[in-house]
């Protein structure tokens, strides 16, 4: 087995190994830190003897390395005498290791560690670096180039995050029944983060980074594994699995965006579509939240032949409950968009120029993005020039930006 092995194992297994570990220790920083020495070990063993059962190897190595820790803790001698009870008899330990390690098998420790990774104590940066690294199985390195930003930044957030998890004395365990569905929301908030980063970057050279979104909707099939009777577990995965069924056809070749227009529908992956449509339908069997609402607009999309045959006043009305339900500027400008496909650009310029007024997205570029478009359409061509050009300044992303002065340059 060579390191893509190892890697493989440890993108598949990680979430358990982490979750069984910090159980059994009952020490979160202790448990993510002897799993990552084992999978050092690894990829230093394994090319030379691959083992018969890679996952139950990972979590004796691990287990071991845990041990050896806290025997080292001279404040912790308590727990050492009880814990190096079980290591008198390796072999039985390995054994019921190597049992625990179900590839087919999730349970709820996983979900556990989903809610102590997005805890409230920690800030959003921590809650997206801890949640990619622990439950993803993602390296600092992996993280900081998908979000553009420096490594050390990137382990700086995990440390923070494990020293608050500490500080605070989170438990690893789940929520009580009366606060879990209020916590789930911020789990699913940033499986929601994670995700829409992947499929719009927010700087760089890249519009897509299909590798952060796909580990958003592998990380949101699980949740909604492990939570089956929530409804916008299945909305988000919903929402994830429409979305990402475009990726084939955004982009050309050289990774210029196409618009959605422009898009050869025949690119469009069919089976995601099909997984999102059934995830959504499980969601709506139980009332569509915020997240199955998106997922809502997002299958009107999916299901239509052309941007001309597409359901705008659909749209539009599912925008209006999705206003309601999770009231926000972006959710209003997407309204504005949709009423334009409807009814025309006059009247979504109206409620453009209400954000404006109200300066509801200050410094965004997709206010002037909105406004320079419907502003073409109105044949308002100068003010629809410079409305282009100020969302190209406010843009951080190349590919973005490219666009947008390409738009501005046929205004001339």
């Amino acid at each position: 087995m060579g390191t893509a092995d190892v890697e493989a194992v440890w993108r598949i297994e990680s979430a358990r190994i982490v979750a069984a570990l910090t159980r059994f220790t009952g020490d979160f920083w202790l448990a993510e830190d002897a799993a990552q020495e084992a999978v050092a070990e690894a990829l230093v063993s394994w090319p030379r003897a691959s083992p018969a059962n890679p996952a139950g190897w990972l979590m004796a190595t691990a287990r071991r390395r845990a041990i050896d820790a806290i025997r080292r803790r001279t404040a912790l001698q308590d727990r050492y005498a009880l814990l190096a009870a079980d290591s008198v008899a390796d072999s039985v330990a390995d054994f019921a290791v190597d049992q625990e390690i179900d590839p087919d098998r999730i349970d709820d420790d996983v979900l556990a560690l989903m809610f102590v990774s997005c805890h409230p104590v920690l800030s959003r940066e921590s809650r997206v670096a801890l949640t990619l690294r622990v439950v993803g199985g993602l390296s600092s390195e992996e993280i900081a180039r998908a979000f553009l930003v420096p490594v050390p930044t990137v382990r700086a957030r995990i440390t923070r995050g494990k020293k608050a998890i500490a500080a605070a004395g989170v438990p690893f365990e789940l929520p009580p029944a009366g606060e879990r569905r209020e916590r789930l929301g911020g789990v699913l908030g940033v499986l929601y983060v994670i995700f829409t980063e992947g499929s719009t970057a927010t700087s760089g050279d890249r519009l897509l980074r299909p590798d952060v979104a796909y580990e958003a909707i592998r990380l949101a099939r699980t949740l909604a594994a492990l939570q089956p009777d929530e409804p916008e577990a299945h909305g988000l995965l919903a929402l994830c699995e429409l979305t990402a069924a475009r990726f084939p056809a955004r982009t050309g070749p050289d990774g210029t965006p196409i618009l959605l227009e422009d898009q050869d529908r025949r690119l469009w992956d069919l089976p995601a579509i099909r997984r999102g449509l059934a995830a959504l339908a499980r969601a709506s069997a139980r009332g569509l939240g915020p997240y199955g609402l998106q997922a809502a607009i997002a299958a009107v999309h999916a299901s239509a032949p052309s941007v001309e045959a597409t359901d705008w006043d659909r749209i539009v009305l599912l925008y209006e409950a999705l206003g309601r339900a999770a009231p926000s500027p972006v959710v209003e400008l997407n309204r504005a968009v949709a009423v334009a496909m409807a009814s025309g650009p006059a009247r979504a310029l109206a409620i453009v120029d209400g954000l404006i007024a109200s300066d509801r997205l200050p410094g965004s570029h997709l206010v002037p993005t909105v406004r320079g478009e419907l502003l073409a359409r109105l044949g308002r061509r100068p003010e629809a020039r410079a409305e282009l050009e100020l969302a190209a300044r406010l843009c951080a992303n190349r590919r973005e930006r490219s666009v947008l002065l390409r738009k501005a340059a046929a205004l001339d």
